[in-house]
């Protein structure tokens, strides 16, 4: 998620300090990272461990997606997201020495707006960072904490983040267990190893206010949480990828994300959330997901904002649109991010990430 402008800041960041990666597959992420931890299947997740960094590997993110509607009617998205990026593997080290580069992106999305901002930190200097128990990650004043009897499932949660033209302030709270993805959290990303260590949290209600245009809403809604980790998730011929997270009327979740590969046929998984928390992994075969016409450009950036997707063994049949087409992340490159709107066979609300266009 994101990776292409973070890898671009961390090089910015970086300066002569360490090289840059090659810059082969999406992002330079396509080949071995020789000395960081590589993701293999077996090993459990322990919690509330596993909410904190994980030094021995390249890269991993804090993302905060939400659904949300004002008590005036309208609806909005908000984005919170935290990634580490480590610039060489070894013991890290105090001050500039720290080879480690935190990127924060924040937005606010309106049906006729898209405010997004971005912030940089370095390692060592206490400007950013995570810890698991009493849980925090922050980049300046940034902050997802959490509150109360947040425990092991990270049952309570304060947000905040804010740009030159937007803010928000919300509260998320949930009594259901976390989600493991794929395989007990080991999530493939390829038919070549690629993988990530993956867990979410999409159950929680979310409530607070939300500030843009010189106005203030208080509102209320759904929100989903992802933690990843890894040190190679990308294979070298993959370019991108559209990631979904939705929110079903019927209390149900469902995660899907498609891999563009050049050269063969798209990398496509999920996982089917049922309204008590527990998963069913989706095959590709079990999922039709196909974009539609319409699209959104910047900058000579096209990317498809409505989508038509199936999944028969569920009875799923829905098409999601684009709250506001035009959801651009205002950094270096751009990517899309942004709500999406579902109808058909079931109605309800989610996210749709999409990289690399």
């Amino acid at each position: 998620m994101n990776v292409k402008p973070w890898l671009l800041a961390c090089v910015l960041l970086a300066g002569c300090d360490a090289p840059a990666p090659p810059p082969q597959g999406f992002a330079g992420l396509g080949t071995q990272v020789d000395g960081f931890a590589q993701v293999r299947p077996g090993a459990p997740l322990v919690f509330p461990r596993d909410h904190g960094p994980h030094p021995d590997y390249r890269i991993e993110w804090w993302y905060v997606t939400a659904n949300l509607t004002a008590t005036t009617g309208e609806y909005f998205g908000a984005q919170w997201t935290l990634f580490r990026s480590a610039l060489a593997p070894g013991a890290e080290a105090p001050g500039w020495s720290h080879k480690t580069i935190w990127l924060g992106h924040a937005a606010l999305t309106g049906s006729d707006f898209q405010h997004s901002a971005q912030a940089l930190a370095r390692g060592g200097t206490g400007q950013a960072g995570v810890q698991n128990a009493p849980f925090a990650a922050w980049i300046d004043d940034w902050r997802m904490e959490g509150t109360g009897a947040s425990g092991a499932n990270l049952g309570q949660l304060h947000l905040t983040a804010h740009g030159s033209d937007f803010a928000y302030d919300l509260t998320l709270n949930t009594d259901r267990p976390l989600v493991l993805q794929g395989d007990h959290g080991y999530s493939r990303k390829s038919l070549q190893g690629q993988a990530s260590w993956y867990y979410s949290q999409p159950f929680y209600q979310a409530q607070g206010h939300v500030s843009a245009q010189g106005r203030q809403w208080h509102v209320n809604g759904q929100a989903w949480l992802d933690r990843e980790w890894s040190s190679q998730p990308l294979a070298a011929n993959q370019q991108g990828w559209d990631w979904f997270s939705l929110h079903l009327e019927d209390g149900n979740q469902v995660m899907l994300f498609r891999l563009r590969q050049q050269g063969g046929a798209d990398f496509i998984s999920g996982n089917w959330i049922s309204a008590d928390g527990q998963g069913q992994a989706l095959s590709a075969e079990q999922i039709e997901l196909k974009p539609l016409p319409g699209s959104s450009t910047l900058d000579g950036h096209a990317a498809p904002t409505q989508w038509q997707l199936r999944i028969a063994d569920h009875g799923l049949d829905v098409r999601l649109e684009a709250l506001n087409r035009d959801a651009w992340m205002n950094v270096t490159p751009p990517y899309w991010e942004g709500p999406v709107r579902m109808v058909g066979s079931q109605r309800g609300w989610g996210y749709l990430e999409m990289t690399g266009y």
